[in-house]
């Protein structure tokens, strides 16, 4: 009996419902690979397969439709979480205006097709409008896996996904209230109130909030995850009481926590795991769920209802992305992605249909048609995305300039475990993302009479810098040497391993004996021509709201001047903050020459300083929120000042609570 009843149709078991999900989540992609067919489609047709409008093997319960949310608010999350801000700042014009009209060519044309085409009223074509006019980014883990997240087509219409979305719901909630008959000054002047209170604790309040807690709990990695959960989810139940719908404040706190969360970090990393292998599979197939194919063959009505919506539904988000084509200069194959992208309808349609077809100001036939057409809108997205995105992909990567000879080889020497998280998260924002070599951490022991047991405190070291950067996907290759002293064993490894960059903790103390033979750091900058990053970093670095550069005159004129000038940029960008630069006006010209051949854009603000004592301003402007970064150099280089040698130091002494990096550029090799 009890086997009878766990196989009994919807299941019951909870055991037997969440195996069931996972094997849809684990073999219908897989499945669907071979056809070419996109994974979304997958999930949402597999929805329709086993719900309740087909097999009904399983409900549409609570469960689905918590979990079907939590996948929903991951999405708009997610997508303001890896939105490039600096190119949306620079876009947020086009981003308006795609969303404007993203919004109301598909509105102005429901309200006609409603009231001229099927009958409808004032009211009801009015809504009818404003759920064609909204769309879902249900496309977007697609373009998120093709690598083109952070080009302007998908920026802008992440943008204008925002606007559309908001301008939609709003007409919801103004029908809403017309058909309740609360429509009057007192709802307008509470939602303008409650907006603004909303506005003030997402803009003002939250990344403060943030920047503390990752600043204090930065190596409990548990707690800053479910720190992250619990924003996206607050802030989502906050919009919820001002009047919005909770993706618009999902979508918010992707853009506040933006800048905190570094794109190649191990917060990122679990949040789009998680993402991709539960929540979101969820939220589609319960969208499939929701479908019920036999309203197809009730009548013409369902036909004549769903058709109208398809056609100015997908002609109205066509449009949109014709005209931001043609008035911003966008190719044919960013249009498409645009379109993609913004066809597919989900959450706010479902909502405005939902909550129309309750107050009775649409019938039963907008209901089914509205499913239907969820289903035809999500499936062109998914295909138009993802070829038109594998286009983009390839043209994009053809554009991409090589400015260096070969990938980073980056040695990470540690003594102090305390370090070796700052270090490697360091190491790890220096290296080119797509460069397949390793990092490698080194533990140098000396040559004693305790060396076995020194190499076995060492290696159980050198394994918290695998588990912490396996946690961000990044290769790392253990490397220990046995040495007389700790420089040669450096200079041997940076030998051996071919290494290009050295990331070193800095040691603000100096030793009698350091005085007489030079410190660790004397002898490798002495010995070795690679670029060498010297580092006290007091706070993680996605807490930095700036980097400041302070560059001493001649430094263009290094050979590793414009390898650490792109470095700094790539790294600035993946941290999510601007650049003070501080240099003489030729110095700031050339770094301006560099950064000119890279895609990359990051705020920057050039400082004009012509003598070393104007350096003096900065002690006036480092705040411990700063990453001062101060490029220094070797003695007898053409950039050289004796007044470097003591910058280290002084640092130390007067910048106590501050991180900073002194940087010395590679240097030319010297023929014997």
């Amino acid at each position: 009996m009890l086997l009878r009843a766990s196989f009994e149709f919807p299941f019951k078991d909870p055991v037997l419902v969440f195996s069931l999900i996972l094997l849809i989540i684990l073999l219908v992609p897989l499945f669907l690979r071979k056809l070419r067919i996109p994974g979304l489609i997958g999930m949402i047709i597999a929805g329709v397969v086993i719900g309740p409008n087909g097999l009904n093997l399983l409900e549409r319960n609570s469960s689905f439709i918590l979990f079907g949310t939590v996948g929903l608010l991951y999405i708009m999350f997610t997508a303001g979480l890896e939105i490039d801000m600096e190119d949306f700042r620079k876009n947020r014009q086009t981003s308006i205006m795609f969303g404007l009209t993203s919004f109301f060519i598909p509105q102005i044309g429901g309200m006609v097709a409603g009231f001229y085409i099927l009958g409808f009223g004032v009211a009801s074509s009015i809504l009818l409008g404003a759920l064609l006019g909204s769309h879902t980014l249900l496309a977007y883990p697609a373009a998120s896996k093709l690598g083109i997240a952070k080009s302007r087509s998908v920026t802008i219409t992440v943008g204008g996904t925002i606007i559309a979305d908001l301008l939609s719901l709003l007409v919801l909630a103004v029908v809403a209230s017309s058909a309740r008959g609360e429509l009057g000054a007192g709802f307008w002047l509470r939602l303008v109130i409650s907006l603004a209170i909303y506005s003030v604790v997402i803009i003002w309040g939250l990344p403060r909030l943030s920047r503390w807690f990752f600043r204090n709990v930065e190596s409990e990695n548990v707690a800053q995850y479910t720190f992250v959960l619990a924003v996206v989810f607050v802030t989502g139940f906050m919009a919820e009481l001002a009047g919005l719908e909770a993706i618009i404040g999902a979508f918010l706190a992707g853009l506040v926590l933006n800048q905190l969360i570094p794109h190649r970090s191990p917060l990122m990393n679990r949040i789009e795991f998680v993402g991709n292998a539960v929540f979101i599979p969820f939220f589609l197939i319960s969208v499939g769920m929701l479908v019920d194919v036999r309203v197809l063959f009730k009548g013409l009505d369902a036909w004549i209802v769903a058709g109208t919506m398809i056609i100015v539904a997908t002609a109205g988000k066509w449009l949109a992305a014709w005209l931001t084509e043609h008035f911003f200069d966008f190719t044919p194959t960013e249009r498409n992605v645009i379109f993609g992208l913004s066809n597919a309808r989900a959450a706010a349609t479902l909502t405005a249909v939902l909550v129309g077809f309750e107050l009775k100001v649409l019938d039963e036939s907008v209901l089914n048609g509205a499913v239907i057409m969820i289903l035809f809108t999500c499936i062109v997205s998914s295909f138009v995305t993802e070829s038109a995105g594998r286009k983009l992909a390839i043209a994009e990567s053809s554009k991409r300039v090589d400015l260096s000879a070969g990938p980073s080889r980056i040695l990470v020497p540690i003594s102090n475990p305390v370090t070796i998280e700052h270090l490697i998260d360091f190491a790890i924002l220096l290296k080119e993302p797509a460069s397949p070599v390793p990092i490698y951490p080194l533990a140098v022991v000396k040559d004693a009479e305790d060396t076995e047991t020194q190499l076995v405190k060492q290696n159980k070291m050198l394994e918290q810098a695998i588990h912490h950067a396996a946690a961000v996907d990044e290769r790392v290759q253990l490397v220990t040497r046995i040495d007389m002293n700790i420089s040669t064993g450096v200079l041997r490894a940076i030998r051996e391993l071919l290494i290009t960059k050295v990331v070193i903790g800095w040691n603000g103390t100096i030793t009698a004996r350091e005085r007489i033979f030079g410190s660790i750091l004397d002898n490798l900058l002495e010995q070795s021509v690679q670029t060498v990053f010297v580092c006290k970093i007091l706070h993680p670095l996605n807490t930095m709201r700036r980097m400041v550069l302070a560059v001493p005159a001649n430094a263009g004129l290094e050979k590793g001047f414009s390898t650490w000038v792109m470095d700094l940029n790539r790294m600035a960008k993946q941290i999510g903050v601007s650049i003070t630069i501080f240099a003489d006006a030729e110095t700031s010209r050339q770094i301006q020459l560099v950064l000119a051949k890279t895609p990359l854009n990051v705020e920057k603000i050039y400082r004009n300083v012509e003598d070393r004592s104007q350096f003096q301003s900065l002690t006036r402007e480092i705040t411990p929120d700063d990453l001062l970064v101060v490029v220094s150099a070797r003695a007898a280089t053409l950039s050289y000042d004796s007044y470097l040698d003591r910058v280290p130091r002084q640092l130390a002494r007067d910048f106590e609570k501050i991180s900073f990096v002194i940087l010395y550029p590679e240097q030319r090799l010297v023929e014997a």
